[in-house]
């Protein structure tokens, strides 16, 4: 098993899953802390990275394109404050740091996960039901039905028809867009046979967002309603060859569990290295080295 504590929050990877907590520190975004613990398994992710800084560093977590609801409906767009796959590392923790890194590396070679999109979530979604209140309205979503309730703020002929409320399945579409600069942000369902877009501030099907702090949660709304439509990459993939099973029947699978174990034989050797240099401590070298042999 891996663990690092930071402020910032734990990650501990076990093999087959990570599970990441976040800290209670004022500078952990309010999406981290409304979102909680995510447990992520091994097969969701592409790859993970540290990166070192001056005083602090970076462990990133890189899922594969389509895993992740929320990583869907935000588009990328996620700040580092509210972005769950990132954690910040203080300077004296980053052999801890790379010693992670390298554990769920080696565990991605060993377990040939590949790093190609999925036609499937392999995260959950955020839980329902689910009630944020930010910008313009209010948007709540209860697994089956997304409400959306006006303000004192809500354009006259947007407010005018009262409360919406939309079946999941009248839904083809969710878009969040946070506010840039002088261009505000939306959270929008974009509803069958409905007529062409209008700006946010007008759009019946939309909350308009201004920047405020609870902005970010509109985010999690998006992602519980995405986790619930069918996947977008489903019927791009659904004509591809499925992937070659790991330890299918071959010429390669000997040659595959030779490679397996000098990579094992080699983590033993760096771990003994790193345990001389006095970064990792004599539990953590016992911990690694028993976890290393599990596999041989």
């Amino acid at each position: 098993m891996a663990e690092i504590i930071q402020k910032d929050g734990t990650w501990v990877f076990d093999g087959d899953t990570l599970r990441l907590t976040p800290g209670r520190d004022k500078s952990v975004g309010l999406l981290r802390r409304t979102l909680g613990e995510l447990t992520v398994p091994l097969k969701a992710l592409a790859g993970v990275s540290f990166e070192q800084g001056r005083k602090t560093g970076r462990l990133r977590l890189r899922l594969r394109e389509g895993a992740d609801p929320l990583l869907q409906a935000a588009g990328g767009r996620l700040t580092e404050p509210h972005d769950p796959y990132q954690l910040i590392v203080e300077s004296d923790r980053y052999g801890v740091a790379e010693y992670f890194t390298d554990e769920v590396r080696n565990a991605l070679l060993l377990d040939r996960i590949p790093s190609d999109p999925v036609s499937a979530y392999l995260l959950p979604g955020p839980s329902v039901p689910l009630s944020v209140a930010a910008g313009d309205g209010s948007a709540s979503f209860d697994g089956e039905q997304i409400r959306l309730e006006w303000n004192w703020k809500t354009e006259d002929s947007k407010s005018a028809a009262g409360t919406r409320v939309l079946a999941l399945a009248e839904i083809t579409a969710v878009e969040w867009q946070p506010s840039a600069g002088l261009e505000n942000g939306h959270l929008r369902f974009v509803v069958r046979h409905a007529p062409a877009k209008t700006p946010a501030k007008y759009d019946p099907n939309a909350v308009e967002l201004w920047g405020f702090k609870k902005d970010p949660l509109m985010a999690l709304v998006a992602a519980a309603v995405q986790a619930r439509l069918p996947h977008p990459a489903a019927s791009a993939l659904a004509g591809s060859e499925p992937p070659a099973l790991p330890g299918a029947p071959g010429a390669g699978a000997a040659s595959a569990r030779e490679d397996d174990h000098d990579a094992l034989l080699r983590r033993l050797r760096e771990l003994g290295e790193l345990h001389r240099a006095g970064i990792l401590t004599d539990e953590e070298f016992t911990q690694a080295k028993q976890a290393v042999l599990k596999r041989m």
